[in-house]
């Protein structure tokens, strides 16, 4: 039996020989690259987490001790270390596990990790919730890496962290995704000298004798610890940045090292006040390919393990085939800007994901990214905008949450003429309840000054895009899914979309059937299968705000019964839109509104989801027959 197999939580782990560790970490490693070669996840990050997430289960008490992941897709070890083994196969299936931390799975989950750069926050509140309760004995450590350390969340927890006491710890995974520092020798024996028992225990009794004979203050500690970490670079010629927060800083280590990792852990847990352990690993560690390429083994899809081939889908040799949205996206962008040199782009860390990569192949001093600060995506497109460019900010749409501000404050107020791509808008299917894009609608609506709209292919992507460069000059808002659209001649000619206005696919005298966006694909297979059961009157929107009030006069006028569809929350979206104009109208029209409900929709295939929720073809069916 293998070691793995004797694993079945953490404590087993607690109770092995030190020289069982490393072959454990082997074992993981492998048993990680098995499972996703045929269920895909996100394979080069948890690759590079496995010696880091043995050393951890095993020097801290978890769940007791708490971690948190981030960002979440380091935490694939971390599920089958603790009780999740035999269930890792149905990691991102529908009903199976998520492929992110979640507390609701599990009590090893200590906080959910959909997002990046919220780690240290989070630590930060636990422990001082920890010290609130006088359960000192908890330990805390934050697990930041894989480009985390760009966003600025992560610096406004390093900043309030300076001032507390508790047992926080906080790992720097260092990858060369994100902070990028040298290990040799001296640094080495520092790492050896500062995280030894013996040498922090004289440290510690020296201070304790210091504040005794009043020669020291907790006030002035903070500033004599700066010193010490200014000293301590000064002797290595290595700078970083935590000094400056008054965080004691050990590293950086070579994080594929289980035995060392455990020992400095050990070392270094019980010290007073917070602390940061920078280690260095290399991402897909273990796996040839993902160590050469780890942007394309970031979720790479199915794959063979022996060869390394990825089982990708290409639209190479269909010149005319169906498109990704994301490369229709592209493509159009580099057409736009090469007409126009104002153009620019702009994506918060997602250049491939989003394909930004081909404008930024095309025109490489108009391209940006700007890492993992989405907030500051908005205000830098913001800024570019006030002098005159004009940006196409791409923003997946579930992370685009966190720059609902920057919008409000900083563009709409100011009514600037710029473009936000969002992208993964409805629901996006495997990566779950984090990622669904399905809030955008509803939270953007109330703005004013803002045009909204979702193309229901791919000629209305590329035709909404040159409408909000070309016609309207205020902020523009397209939403748009993941994934392939419909059709085979999408390279169409560029045509304005008037702002405002809709389109009426069908005629109809029973039911109007209201969309917008790709949900609208949906309603015209359901409509299909109605046949002669309901004559259906089908509009696409395709603006949101401002919404066609004479398709919604007409809609009131002729039809006593309306059904909304949208791939967004029901609640003050398109359904909610229609309601609030047939009431304010007078019109006795009785609006039914399919979209997602009052919940987080878990995680599985779109098609899965949209029946979940009542969205797909059959079920919109069966409204349209009611």
């Amino acid at each position: 039996m293998s070691i793995l197999q004797t694993i079945y939580s953490p404590e087993d782990i607690r109770n092995l020989q030190h020289s069982r560790l490393e072959p454990l970490c082997s074992e993981l490693r492998q048993y990680i690259i098995d499972v996703l070669s045929n269920n895909p996840g996100h394979l080069g990050a948890s690759l590079g987490t496995v010696e880091l997430t043995v050393a951890l289960h095993r020097v801290f008490n978890t769940p007791y001790d708490r971690i948190l992941w981030d960002v979440g897709h380091q935490a694939y070890g971390h599920k089958i270390l603790t009780g999740r083994r035999e269930i890792f196969h149905t990691l991102r299936q529908f009903r199976g596990i998520s492929g992110f931390p979640n507390p609701e799975e599990s009590e090893y989950d200590a906080f959910i990790a959909g997002h990046a750069s919220n780690s240290i926050s989070a630590a930060l509140g636990m422990s001082v919730a920890s010290g609130l309760k006088a359960d000192d004995a908890r330990h805390v450590i934050a697990v930041i890496g894989d480009g985390a350390m760009t966003g600025g969340l992560a610096y406004e927890g390093l900043n309030n962290a300076s001032i507390n006491r508790g047992n926080l710890l906080i790992v720097l995974n260092d990858n060369n995704i994100a902070i990028d520092s040298s290990v040799g020798a001296l640094s080495q024996y520092l790492v050896n000298i500062t995280t030894s028992q013996t040498y922090n225990r004289m440290r510690y009794d020296a201070y304790l004798g210091l504040k005794k004979m009043k020669l020291i203050t907790d006030d002035r500690r903070a500033g004599i610890l700066r010193f010490s970490n200014s000293l301590k670079a000064l002797l290595t010629q290595e700078h970083n940045l935590f000094e400056g927060f008054s965080i004691r800083y050990f590293g950086p280590v070579d994080g594929h090292d289980v035995g060392q990792l455990c020992r400095i852990l050990n070392d270094i847990k019980d010290m007073e006040g917070p602390k940061l352990l920078h280690i260095k690993t290399k991402k897909g560690k273990g796996f040839r390919p993902a160590e050469e390429s780890a942007t394309e083994w970031h979720a790479p899809g199915k794959f063979n393990k022996e060869t390394g081939r990825r089982q990708v889908e290409t639209t190479e040799g269909e010149p005319d085939g169906p498109q990704l949205y994301q490369d229709v996206f592209g493509h159009t962008l580099v057409e736009l800007a090469a007409e126009d040199e104002r153009i620019v782009g702009v994506t918060p860390a997602m250049p491939t994901g989003c394909s930004m990569t081909y404008m930024m192949k095309a025109f490489p001093r108009r391209s940006f990214d700007v890492g993992i600060a989405e907030g500051h995506a908005v205000t830098f497109s913001a800024g570019l905008a006030k002098e005159g460019m004009i940006p196409f900010c791409n923003i997946y749409s579930s992370f685009m949450q966190r720059a609902y501000d920057n919008i409000i404050h900083d563009v709409a107020i100011q009514k600037l003429h710029f473009v936000l791509c969002l992208d993964r808008s409805g629901l996006v299917g495997e990566d779950g309840k984090t990622h669904h894009g399905v809030f955008d609608m509803a939270c953007l609506r109330p703005v004013p000054n803002l045009i909204i709209a979702s193309p229901m292919d791919e000629w209305g992507l590329r035709n909404l895009m040159y409408t909000a460069c070309r016609v309207a000059k205020a902020p523009f808002v397209i939403r748009y899914p993941k994934g392939k659209g419909l059709k085979k001649d999408w390279r169409n000619p560029f045509s304005a979309l008037p702002v405002g206005k809709g389109r009426r696919l069908s005629e109809g005298r029973d039911v109007a059937v209201l969309s917008i966006g790709p949900i609208g694909n949906e309603v015209a297979k359901a409509i299909d299968m109605v046949g002669d059961a309901r004559s259906v009157a089908h509009y696409d929107m395709i603006y949101l705000k401002p919404i066609d009030e004479e398709i919604l006069h007409e809609a009131g006028r002729r039809f006593s019964r309306i059904i909304t569809v949208e791939d967004g929350v029901r609640q003050g979206g398109l359904g909610s839109a229609v309601a609030e104009f047939m009431a304010d109208n007078g019109y006795a029209a009785g609006v039914h509104r399919i979209g997602v409900g009052d919940a987080f929709i878990e995680h599985g295939s779109v098609a899965e989801l949209y029946s979940l929720c009542g969205m797909d073809a059959q079920s919109i069916a069966r409204a349209i027959k009611e």
